[in-house]
């Protein structure tokens, strides 16, 4: 009789322990182990626990091809999450780890493969291959593409969470905290709306301080200080929640006529703007995009947006600062350009619409669709098309933790027909919509390469860019992890080309995830390694640090909603000389809804309780040490780019922390 001793790890989240029966059989090369029961005197598989038994088989099994589970229900039906199963053959040889990560619900049979990750090309044996299809196969129906609306990126088919499979939901604590972090923020503001309208009106700037009780952050404070101060805007447009918007101007848009003599006071001493035009020292912030877009009405009232073009100036003393803004694409008498030399609370409110204008585009277009609808597509094609032992899925997993649930409930709850969208922002609504399809249409895959970016966008030498500092460092660090991976899995060129599981991936993303984006230019074919490199490293970066650069600064930059509004209640100012406090006011959002902005962006923008700081791998997919040499090596570059970005921020008044590695979580999961 042949003895195995295995090792059984129950998960170590709330619920994932069982009471139900457990089984387990052996599949090796030669023959299966007996179907034992898996059970120790006293409780087993409780949560965390590693639980230790003994397997026999009445002949030599071989080299063991599969470990299958079995769990039936004992009294009443009781889930279970497995971490892996080790295996020790007998006369004590090297143990053998079989990840699996997986929840077993119901009376269900579930096999799992040895932890080396295996192309398609490198297994021979037909119950292995059997295995593989078998899994695509099931995950196919489980996980079937949809389109939410037509001109975005195709989506998981799920009404609601709800509708998800088990192992792509939040785990309890998460779900417990996501939905308690929302209803404590939705109660605090409900007190401040109660305390405001027993107060005094809403008359004059000031007010908004009304608001801030426990809700706030130091950026936040430093803002609601320091919000008029022209370089603080201009440093907004660097190193703010849409970092992504600002390029150099060659020469001004036919459509914005300033000239030299109206930003000639906002220009260092003898020079023109000419000069600094041919310089480089002129950049350009056009939001064209949001021009005849839809707009919200919110309880009945009108909201109000506007399409501004915004021109910069690297300022040698002052750094960057706004010279000059038109609030709408079409100049003429009732579309002025505002200038730094105005009265004070007309510029004051042309950057507030600005502003505006950023807020909305940030949180649809940077955040939403170019983040968390972008990866959602990669988490659709990688359940659909790869094995669980493909290198490629065993890489992109813990990159797509938990996206598929937090894009569920953003649908359902942020931007759904009467989600806080449609309650609280000026492109609420249909508004959303028409803006994402505009920027789906002109989406493009090299856009999403940060050095590529730059580079298109002539912002290459602005000086204090954080972001496109920290970006750089870390996209150099992940293009070096992902290529050291690959290289560990396919040697040549040719290896990439014959693997057609992958193949059949990269199609699923370019022709079902991708589909109707004119301009994406993303092939639906992959002819090498560098072209399998560079799109995993975008999967990756958007889900890191592109991610973490949209959504953990929102809070700090929206918190003080005068900084970046998420709706305007009046029309854009058409007479400089008209402009008044009360206009501003009037404009600004209400009490109800700078309330729900602040919640809403505290809620979303927060630290995560449960968050997997990048570069870190609780779940252990690769067993290989080759593998785990350049996880190690990743890690380690990612401490060096920590420490860097620490000893720059060093004594700073306004630090720039959002790409720290440590602040930023390993896959999107809010």
């Amino acid at each position: 009789m042949e003895v195995y001793k295995l090792t059984v790890a129950t998960g170590t989240s709330e619920y994932s322990g069982t009471n139900n029966y457990i089984y387990v059989t052996l599949v090796g090369e030669n023959g299966e182990s007996e179907r034992t029961i898996l059970d120790n005197p006293g409780l087993d598989f409780c949560r965390g626990a590693v639980d230790e038994y003994k397997v026999c088989s009445p002949a030599p099994l071989g080299p063991l091809l599969l470990v299958r589970l079995e769990k039936q229900r004992y009294w009443v039906e009781d889930n279970w999450f497995c971490r892996y199963v080790t295996v020790e053959p007998p006369g004590g040889g090297t143990a053998l780890t079989f990840p699996c990560y997986r929840w077993l619900i119901g009376d269900i049979k579930v096999e799992i493969r040895e932890g080396t990750a295996k192309r398609l090309s490198d297994d021979t044996s037909p119950q292995l291959l059997a295995h593989r299809k078998a899994e695509l196969q099931e995950r196919q129906k489980i996980y079937r593409w949809a389109a939410w609306a037509p001109g975005i990126p195709k989506c998981i088919d799920a009404k609601t969470e709800a509708d998800l499979h088990q192992d792509v939901r939040f785990d309890n604590e998460k779900r417990s905290d996501f939905e308690g972090s929302l209803h404590y923020a939705i109660l605090e503001l409900s007190l401040k709306k109660l305390a405001i309208r027993f107060g005094k009106s809403w008359n004059d700037l000031e007010d908004f301080k009304r608001c801030f009780w426990k809700l706030k952050s130091p950026i936040a404070e430093y803002c609601m200080e320091h919000w008029k101060e022209d370089w603080f805007f201009g440093y907004q447009c660097l190193n703010g929640s849409n970092p992504r918007m600002i390029q150099r101007c060659k020469e001004l848009p036919g459509n914005f006529p300033v000239s030299g003599d109206m930003v000639q006071g906002s220009l260092a001493p003898r020079t023109t703007l000419d000069k600094e035009l041919k310089a480089g020292n002129i950049y350009l912030i056009d939001y064209a995009i949001m021009d005849g877009v839809p707009t919200n009405v919110i309880r009945g009232k009108p909201q109000y947006i506007a399409a501004p073009l915004c021109l910069l100036y690297e300022h040698p003393d002052l750094g960057l600062i706004p010279i000059a803004i038109q609030l709408g694409q079409t100049p003429g008498f009732d579309t002025p350009i505002f200038l730094p030399n105005d009265p004070p609370l007309a510029w004051l409110l042309a950057k507030i619409w600005v502003r505006h204008s950023e807020f909305q585009v940030f949180q649809l277009l940077s955040h939403l669709l170019r983040t968390h609808l972008l990866v959602e597509v990669f988490c659709v094609a990688t359940l659909r098309q790869l094995p669980a032992v493909h290198p490629v899925y065993k890489l992109l997993t813990p990159h797509l933790r938990y996206t598929l649930e937090i894009n569920c409930r953003g649908r359902t709850q942020l931007v759904s027909a009467d989600g806080i969208f449609k309650r609280v922002v000026s492109t609420g609504g249909e508004g959303l919509l028409v803006l994402s399809q505009r920027e789906y249409k002109v989406l493009t895959y090299r856009s999403l390469q940060p050095c590529w970016d730059f580079q298109q966008r002539g912002a290459t030498t602005l000086k204090d860019y954080f972001y496109r500092e920290h970006s750089l460092m870390l996209w150099d660090a992940i293009h070096s992890f992902v290529s050291g991976m690959i290289s560990v899995y396919y040697h040549c060129d040719s290896d990439v080309v014959e693997d057609s599981e992958l193949q059949t991936w990269i199609k699923d993303i370019a022709e079902e995830g991708f589909v109707d984006v004119p301009k994406f230019g993303l092939s639906n074919e992959l002819k090498n390694k560098a072209e399998l490199v560079t799109l995993l490293s975008v999967a990756i970066f958007t889900s890191t640090a592109q991610h973490a650069a949209t959504n953990n600064g929102q809070f700090d930059w929206c918190a003080w909603v005068p900084n970046t509004p998420c709706t305007m209640r009046h029309p854009m100012p058409t007479d400089k000389d008209a402009v008044t406090m009360e206009m501003i006011m009037d404009s600004l959002p209400d009490v109800s809804q700078t309330c729900l902005e602040m919640a809403i962006t505290w809620h979303l923008g927060r630290p995560q309780p449960d968050a997997v700081p990048m570069g870190q791998y609780p779940e252990q997919y690769f067993t290989e040490p080759q593998a785990q040499e350049v996880i190690d090596r990743f890690r380690q570059e990612l401490k060096d780019i920590e420490e860097h970005i620490l000893s720059q921020n060093q004594g700073l008044e306004l630090p720039y922390l959002f790409l720290l590695p440590s602040r930023i979580e390993n896959s999107i999961t809010i």
